[in-house]
C-alpha cells in the first residue's frame, strides 16, 4: 500500500467517491488529491486533498493557487479525506493524511489547518482545536460554507507540519493492508477513465 499522486483520469472516480460519502467538492481540481493504492493489486482504497487558498487582493477571484510557487501569506487546507468500505480501520486515512502534511511541509507551509466535524481522528495526529477568531479570513469564510453545506459540525484545526505524529498501530495496520483482499483484480475499469458504461457516454467520511 502507498499514497501517490491523483492522476488526471481519475477525475471521474474521484467526484463519484465524493458525492457517494458527502465529501465537500468545492472548487474540485483532481491535481489537488493524493490517492492511496494497494501496490499489488492496484485497487485504489482512499483519497483526500491539500487545498492551498491564496490570500492576496489580486487573485480573490481564483482563491486557489498550485501547490509550487505561491506566497508566503498562502493558507493550505486538509480537506475530503475518504476511505472505500473495505478498506477501513487498516491505516488508509491516516497515510493520506500525513501525505499531504508532507506535502504541505514540502511547498514551504509551516501550519495544516482543518475545517472538520472529525475533530476526535485527526487529534490522533497531533492537530488542535483553534479560535475561529484566529483563522485567515479566507478559513472564516470556508468555515461558514462548510456548516451551511457539507458539514454542519465542523471546527477549526490546525498543526504545525513538524508536529505531526503516526500512531504506530495505524502505521503496521498500512503495513498489513490489505488484509482479506487476495482475489482483488487490478483491471482498471471503464468507470476510471470517466465512462458510464450503461449509456456508454462520458460523463470527509474518514473511515474510523
Amino acid at each position: 500500500m502507498y499514497v501517490r499522486d491523483a492522476k488526471n483520469r481519475e477525475e471521474v472516480w474521484l467526484l463519484d467517491h465524493i458525492e457517494a460519502m458527502g465529501l465537500d467538492e468545492t472548487a474540485f481540481r483532481s491535481r489537488d488529491y493524493v490517492v492511496a493504492v494497494d501496490e499489488a493489486s492496484g485497487e485504489k482504497a482512499g483519497f483526500g486533498r491539500i487545498r492551498i487558498h491564496k490570500t492576496d487582493g489580486a487573485a480573490s477571484a481564483n482563491a486557489d493557487s498550485d501547490r509550487a510557487g505561491g506566497r508566503a501569506d498562502d493558507v493550505c487546507e486538509l480537506t475530503s479525506i475518504g476511505v472505500l468500505e473495505g478498506w477501513r480501520e487498516q491505516g488508509v486515512g491516516a497515510h493520506v493524511v500525513e501525505r499531504i502534511v508532507e506535502y504541505a511541509g514540502d511547498e514551504g507551509f509551516d501550519t495544516v489547518y482543518a475545517l472538520t466535524g472529525e475533530g476526535a481522528y485527526l487529534a490522533q495526529f497531533g492537530f488542535e482545536r483553534v479560535e475561529e477568531s484566529e483563522l485567515p479570513a479566507v478559513l472564516r469564510d470556508r468555515l461558514e460554507d462548510k456548516r451551511d453545506g457539507v458539514d454542519p459540525d465542523a471546527v477549526p484545526l490546525t498543526i504545525d507540519v513538524d508536529r505531526f505524529r503516526m500512531p504506530d498501530r495505524l502505521r503496521e495496520a498500512f503495513k498489513r493492508a490489505p488484509e482479506g483482499r487476495e482475489d482483488v483484480s487490478n483491471d482498471e475499469s471503464a468507470e476510471d477513465f470517466g465512462i458510464d458504461t450503461e449509456s456508454a457516454t462520458y460523463k470527509y467520511d474518514t473511515g474510523r
